[in-house]
């Protein structure tokens, strides 16, 4: 079991003229103790314009920040928007070979296709055609790392001629590849690609369980071709997160910001009407949270009655919020669930809502001195086994890679025609 923790910088209002300046200095705070407490991995993910849910729209700047400030740590891109309009596959190339030295070799990739209508509407994106833009620029993005020189590519939202990109990461043959999946299909996707799961929803461990058993069957399967060069088998799970040595306590500094993160991520997805820079998603989640059950106590049915299926579903969710905020008994024993299901990274949403900053580094340290030594005691143990297990069909994955042919050996380019 490996863990890491994920940035989405969230800043309610009201703001004052520093809220963002002091949140990111407090990021790379948190991200300095993680590293120095043994925690594996830290991710950053990528959003625009979704005020108060997430003010990180340039990660790649925040993780070279972090790579300055950190050793050994892995920085890692939870996820790039790959549709082209929003990042070409160029300059997305370029930056994690960059990324991937100054950190000495501590990135991973993960990818995305982006989703609310907010932020894919202002690049012009297409939703209905965004999973095969991100299709096509994987795999521009990781000919572009591995490719000397790149031979060129002709697509429907990509062109790139033949180049040879420069800086060249320092892991080889690229950094490893994630996926960002928030139901069964895409965990598919993600397997049928050799790309690790990065799983955003809130599942139980016995639903991971079912989603774990699918990824590594079709990782095991003559379905898996990997996207990239390399295979890279991994499925993590994300909650928030908060501790102390007493329930009531973790729940008090904790619970509010995993109902923000909830109730804001619905306002952007699902049942919001936003007005660009003046609605207050923190003053609405105040006002309405009770009616969606975001309350320290979910409501109850009423007398005699049983809860509809959509009742069910919505305290499941409401409650799988709290499974990463608790005592550090409570948190060993939810991760003994996910480890027993075949989870290889439990990420902690730690920054959420209006948590504070010296709350989240003493839930830190707490868990790294009495949460995080049982699992890394096993962890060694547990990788091997894995990576004997999965060693033939990896073999045989990559083996199903199609390079590409083309000769550009009389590829010459002119300055006066400027090609």
């Amino acid at each position: 079991m490996r863990f890491g923790i994920l940035y989405h910088h969230q800043l309610p209002r009201p703001w004052e003229e520093d809220s963002e300046e002091r949140l990111y200095n407090e990021s790379l705070e948190q991200i300095e103790l993680a590293d120095r407490l043994g925690f594996d991995y830290a991710w950053a993910t990528e959003h625009h314009f979704l005020e108060e849910y997430s003010h990180s729209s340039a990660p790649e700047v925040f993780l070279a920040a972090a790579a300055a400030r950190t050793q050994r740590i892995r920085l890692a891109h939870g996820i790039v928007s790959l549709p082209t309009a929003v990042n070409h596959p160029i300059r997305v190339a370029e930056r994690l070979a960059t990324l991937d030295l100054i950190s000495g070799g501590r990135v991973d990739f993960g990818t995305g296709a982006g989703s609310s209508q907010l932020e894919l509407g202002a690049f012009g994106v297409d939703r209905d055609s965004k999973k095969e833009q991100w299709q096509e620029s994987l795999q521009i993005v990781t000919r572009l790392l591995t490719e000397t020189p790149f031979t060129g590519y002709e697509g429907q939202w990509a062109s790139v001629p033949p180049r040879n990109l420069l800086p060249k990461p320092k892991q080889k043959p690229h950094p490893p590849l994630w996926m960002a999946c928030s139901a069964r299909t895409t965990i598919e996707t993600a397997a049928r690609n050799g790309i690790g799961a990065l799983s955003f929803s809130f599942v139980s461990p016995e639903e991971a369980k079912e989603w774990v058993d699918t990824y590594y069957g079709i990782i095991a399967s003559e379905e898996c071709v990997p996207a990239g060069k390399s295979v890279n088998p991994n499925f993590s799970v994300v909650f928030p997160f908060m501790l102390h040595p007493d329930e009531e306590t973790a729940l008090d500094r904790g619970l509010d910001g995993a109902h923000f993160f909830s109730y804001s991520l619905m306002h952007y997805y699902i049942t919001g009407q936003h007005r660009p820079g003046v609605t207050d998603v923190w003053q609405d989640f105040q006002n309405n949270r009770a009616a969606v059950g975001l309350t320290r106590e979910p409501l109850p049915a009423a007398d005699g009655e049983e809860p509809s299926a959509e009742a069910k579903a919505m305290l499941e969710q409401i409650t799988s919020l709290r499974r990463g905020i608790g005592t550090p008994e409570q948190i060993a024993d939810t991760i003994r669930r996910y480890e027993a299901a075949g989870v290889d990274q439990l990420i902690f949403s730690v920054q959420v809502g209006k948590n504070r900053h010296e709350h989240i580094l003493e839930s830190l340290e707490l868990f790294a001195r009495e949460v995080m030594p049982e699992f890394v005691e096993r962890r060694e143990a547990r990788e091997a086994a894995k990576q004997e297990r999965l060693a033939v069909a990896v073999k045989e994955a990559l083996g199903r890679i199609t390079e590409n042919p083309a000769d550009v050996s009389d590829y010459v380019i002119s300055p006066e025609l400027g090609a």
